[in-house]
């Protein structure tokens, strides 16, 4: 099975008799093996009749949800899949990716996050996050097909927030740019907070504090399974900060912060959002991103680079501006 995100072996199912691959090892841009056919067999797999590249309706996610729950990532129920899947915020695309079916059956599956927002200067910005890319082991050779058919969406830019190591020299074939991760694993303290500084989690309070884009897009996201919000206040002056729990090497100890709506009062405030994460969520770490909420502080380790980010601009933004907000990264909660 050909996989764009790398899951942990406790977290796969697969048949026995069936190999897993990850993308790149049993893949390539051009040809992912010798073609040999002998009487309906390709390389050693019966060959596949009629599989059709289709776009995922919002009727197929029940079924999309199934597949990788089964296939990619069993941590998450077909339902939890499916509504993840969802985005919480409007969209003007109807769809969520791409599947390969045959004879009736999903095969394979790109799915994607659509969002529309508003750049610094008013300008509207259409983006297509590349999701979940899982392709079953016998239909690999039509993998091309899902990623031609989101590249071929020439009207948006593409982001890919989480690609698995594998992947990466493939996005990088395709023209993708790299986004500077470096910042810092923070080791989160119960540190004394200033009393001046407010913390808000409840969704009235935090609508109560927010204005103009941040409150849009707060809204926007309230209910994605996989994001966080706590909104820091000072004098009046709110900072909303955006996070979700990740694991690394398998262990649930780490936030990561997606989105900070003002860096230099975060700065005064980070201490006071480090305390909450740990009290309030259990997470002894938080891992932070210079150009997401700038330089980490003392109880932290610098950090050159952290897990891959990229992006293809059709309109020649620069990488600096991806937003981790209206992706998967808030939306599946892996």
């Amino acid at each position: 099975m050909l996989a764009r995100r790398s899951v942990p072996d406790n977290r796969k199912k697969a048949n026995n008799d069936r190999m897993i691959f990850a993308a790149g090892h049993a893949f390539t841009l051009f040809l992912p093996f010798p073609v040999v056919r002998t009487g309906g067999i390709i390389a050693g797999v019966p060959v596949a009749q009629n599989v059709l590249t289709l776009p995922i309706t919002t009727d197929d996610l029940s079924r999309v949800g199934e597949f990788l729950s089964v296939h990619l990532d069993n941590s998450l129920t077909p339902g939890q899949w499916a509504h993840s899947l969802r985005p919480t915020w409007t969209t003007s695309h109807p769809d969520h990716g791409f599947l390969l079916e045959s004879d009736g059956l999903v095969v394979g599956v790109y799915a994607a996050f659509y969002s529309e927002t508003r750049t610094a200067d008013d300008r509207q910005r259409a983006v297509c996050n590349l999701a979940a890319w899982c392709v079953l082991d016998e239909f690999r050779h039509h993998s091309l097909r899902l990623v031609r058919a989101m590249l071929a969406q020439r009207d948006r830019e593409l982001t890919d927030l989480s690609p698995s190591g594998t992947v990466v020299p493939l996005n990088e074939r395709l023209g993708f740019r790299h986004v500077d991760t470096a910042g810092a694993l923070v080791v989160n303290l119960p540190l004394p907070t200033r009393r001046r500084v407010r913390l808000l989690t409840g969704r009235a309070d935090i609508e109560a504090v927010l204005s103009g884009a941040d409150l849009a897009a707060y809204r926007d996201h309230a209910d994605s399974p996989a994001a966080r919000h706590v909104v820091a206040v000072v004098d009046g002056r709110p900072c909303w900060v955006v996070f979700r729990a990740v694991r690394r090497k398998g262990l649930r100890l780490f936030a990561s912060v997606l989105h900070v709506s003002d860096r230099d009062l975060f700065r005064a405030t980070a201490p006071a959002v480090y305390r909450h994460i740990l009290l309030a969520h259990g997470l002894p770490f938080t891992l932070v991103q210079t150009r997401v909420s700038g330089p980490g502080p003392w109880h932290s380790v610098p950090l050159s680079a952290q897990r891959p980010a990229m992006y293809l601009s059709r309109t020649g933004e620069p990488p600096e501006s991806v937003t981790y907000l209206y992706s998967e990264l808030t939306q599946v909660p892996w």
